[in-house]
């Protein structure tokens, strides 16, 4: 190959809007289309007709991840007008050498994909001795979510065997270019061309990047750093449902508009309005942590006021939660601090100094650690288990990727019913 390919990969389930985004992406610079596995589960063989007739002059890749029964499987996506066919490479040899086979008969290729193997190189050099015409060098999204990288996949590949490389698994143009600079003839892009409220754009963008690679060394970031840069770019809202819809806690409301925390937790256990443990607990946090107070559900008698906030201030906290009442409430808002309470009362307690700092509690019906990732706007408060806080801000992407598109099919006149097909995905 002369160039490097631009493969989009049509990861989606209405084939309605899978014709319409691969047209946009072809006039982005997009040269292989990629009948993504969901879509075929989806729709079937239907949808590599379609977007075979769509696209007559186009690479057609019927991402299929064949495990068995290889001739039936490469026969009807080649009748369908594929003319790459995808295997996985863990799958049996024999199952492999029958796809091989059976696409020397039909005229198409084969693509072998690597995800979740063992030993990608010795697979690959085991793929091209097996006559396979592709490798992709996949991580998936769920492997992606932990950190995984396909770009470091690709690397360990170059220069081991002759055939042509793809990559595959999270990709934009930064990560597009750095593959292009590690030796991929396809580049596989999916979400961020797919999911995109300007599929043309991205997919010019990631183009762009691979005619002209310009590689950056990537900043370096601690896990922490990763993981709050994520979180400030997804909402509340994005985090639950990347968590199956949980970790929201029930009855806080935001004191001031238009404000967001993110940030480890700092726990605080205290008791009808002691706040001796709320303030002195401002001390052992660190700049971006967020404060998670238990006033023991009372909600008569405040833990918190101004003074305290601008305490906190000073000490670069992110965000204060309550699981009780706030006080002085006109200027914490004239502060602009992201504080979030469950009701607001004038009276205030006594600094008594029972209770316990960083130690677990529960809050609005959430149990906190110390440690555990908070997400706070207008919406409400989530708590991310620190164990899963990388996995889940990245899934949270994804989820705010994925509104973006819709959002803009319907500013283009659709319905979030008619976008979704919920009548045909109704739970039977």
């Amino acid at each position: 190959m002369t160039r490097s390919m631009l493969q989009v990969a049509l990861d989606i389930l209405e084939l309605h809007r899978a014709a319409g985004i691969a047209e946009e992406a072809v006039a982005g610079g997009a040269d292989w289309i990629e009948v993504g596995t969901p879509l075929i589960k989806s729709e079937g063989m239907a949808a590599v007709r379609q977007i075979r007739e769509a696209f007559p002059d186009h690479v057609i890749v019927a991402d299929m991840k064949i495990a068995d029964t290889g001739t039936v499987e490469v026969e009807m996506a080649a009748k369908a007008g594929a003319n790459i066919v995808c295997v996985l490479a863990d799958a049996d040899d024999a199952a492999i050498a029958e796809c091989v086979r059976a696409a020397r008969l039909y005229g198409v290729r084969i693509m072998a994909d690597l995800i979740n193997v063992g030993d990608p190189v010795a697979r690959a050099r085991e793929l091209e001795a097996l006559g396979v015409d592709i490798v992709n060098a996949h991580v998936g999204i769920d492997q992606q979510m932990i950190g995984k990288n396909s770009v470091d996949l690709l690397r360990s590949l170059a220069g081991e065997i002759s055939l042509p490389l793809a990559v595959a698994g999270g990709l934009d143009a930064s990560t597009a270019a750095q593959a292009v600079e590690a030796g991929a003839d396809i580049v596989i892009v999916g979400g961020w061309i797919v999911k995109s409220g300007d599929v043309e754009g991205s997919a010019r963008r990631i183009r762009e990047a691979i005619d002209a690679p310009s590689v950056a060394r990537p900043v370096k970031k601690t896990m922490d750093e990763e993981i709050r840069s994520l979180l400030m770019q997804v909402s509340a809202p994005n985090v639950t449902d990347a968590m199956h819809r949980k970790g929201a806690m029930n009855g806080l409301v935001p004191l001031s508009a238009g404000v967001k925390a993110v940030g480890p937790a700092v726990t605080v256990q205290t008791f009808a309005g002691d706040w001796a443990k709320p303030v002195e607990a401002i001390d052992v946090c660190r700049p971006g942590d967020v404060l998670v107070i238990n006033n023991d559900g009372g909600t008569h008698v405040a833990p918190w006021g101004e003074l305290a906030t601008r305490s906190a201030i000073n000490r670069g906290v992110a965000g204060v939660v309550i699981d009780g009442a706030v006080r002085d409430v006109d200027d914490i808002r004239g502060l602009k601090f992201p504080l979030f309470a469950r009701s607001c009362v004038p009276n205030a307690g006594e600094p008594k100094g029972f209770g316990e700092i960083n130690a677990e509690i529960a809050c609005c019906g959430r149990e906190v650690r110390p440690g555990d990732w908070i997400i706070a706007d207008e919406s409400g408060v989530v708590v991310v288990p620190k164990e899963r806080a990388y996995e889940v801000a990245r899934r949270a992407l994804e989820v705010k990727k994925n509104e973006e598109r819709v959002r803009e099919e319907i500013a283009r006149g659709s319905t979030l019913a008619g976008v979704q097909e919920l009548y045909r995905w109704e739970k039977k």
